[in-house]
């Protein structure tokens, strides 16, 4: 089972990027592809399919004029054709950026995962969140002087006191919650922020507290988003999320109480959902959450599971499935 943005096609040269005339070879060499982001955005063709359009040097630099260095370029990694490099689109030329809106159309990559191959998927969304990364760490955390770019793109010195930052990944847990309750039939418990698309239903999460164990924030987080108590945190899969820096490790945990109380954090409400309820989210129909607390039924309207490329969505369909859990 591979998740979207899992599947790395690339060898990140961890040792050889260090090497400054390795480096400069593979910049320099003819097979050398470069992923331009915009604003969080990658660059596809104007075609049906929204293929992803990487570039060459030489398209990068059509003209004497223009200058690309290997000091504003982060270096991905090399894959059967060649090396990757990322670059920021504001540190081209004005010509440069002109040229490359003829080529194709910028888009968010989320909005296309669907239609994208794993590799394509894990190394556009690898370079979106090394760049984000350099455009938030622009100035030294100790003494507020500038960052300059330094081993490939794989860390930043301060020009002043020296200080090395490296890109951070903050571990956030995801979970799949359920109980069985007493008229025999399991549930598991979504949850659905105000700020989401209408209908869209998801596994809670949060991210993990300093000096805590990943299963301390699985048990910490749903008591404090729901007022559930949970117990037995197992560990499941992960999924790297550069949107723009998380990687969700992936939980199951069972329920020892029943009653829902979402007053307490920023969630709009959560419910619990039988496997039933669950095959009307795949298709997009009306479902019927039930508040067990009130024992009512109310109309859902057009309720849907988050978006496929999640490890929120794994996990639901895993549960439903029966393939995780113990109900």
């Amino acid at each position: 089972m591979t998740l979207t943005y899992s599947n790395m096609p690339l060898d990140r040269c961890s040792n050889q990027r260090k090497n400054k005339r390795w480096l400069s070879a593979e910049f320099n060499h003819t097979a050398t592809l470069f992923c331009v982001i915009k604003e969080g955005m990658s660059l596809f063709d104007k075609n049906d399919d929204l293929s992803p359009i990487y570039l060459t040097k030489a398209q990068l630099t059509n003209n004497q004029l223009d200058t690309l260095s290997v000091n504003s370029c982060i270096y991905l990694g090399k894959g059967d054709s060649g090396s990757f490099f990322a670059i920021d689109y504001n540190k081209l030329r004005f010509s440069t950026q002109e040229e490359l809106e003829e080529f194709g159309q910028w888009l968010g990559l989320r909005q296309v995962t669907a239609q994208l191959n794993g590799a394509d998927a894990a190394t556009l969304a690898l370079a979106k969140g090394l760049i984000h990364w350099h455009n938030s760490h622009q100035y030294c955390g100790h003494c507020g002087n500038i960052n300059r770019l330094v081993e490939a793109g794989h860390a930043r010195r301060c020009t002043e006191c020296r200080n090395l930052t490296f890109p951070r990944t903050d571990p956030a847990v995801i979970m799949l919650v359920e109980r069985l309750f007493d008229d025999g039939i399991a549930r598991c418990l979504l949850g659905r922020q105000t700020s989401w698309p209408e209908g869209v239903y998801s596994t809670l999460a949060g991210f993990v507290d300093p000096g805590e164990t990943l299963e301390e924030a699985v048990v910490r987080e749903v008591l404090e988003e729901t007022a559930i108590n949970v117990t037995n945190p197992q560990y499941i899969t992960s999924q790297p999320w550069p949107f723009p820096a998380s990687v969700m490790l992936g939980f199951t945990a069972q329920a020892t109480s029943e009653r829902i109380d979402v007053s307490q954090d920023d969630l709009e409400v959560a419910q619990w959902f039988t496997r039933e309820q669950l095959e009307d989210f795949s298709l997009n129909k009306n479902a019927q959450p039930v508040h067990i607390q009130e024992q009512t039924q109310q109309q859902g309207q057009g309720l849907k599971m988050s978006s496929s490329d999640s490890i929120s969505s794994y996990l639901i369909n895993a549960w439903k499935n029966k393939d995780i859990g113990q109900f």
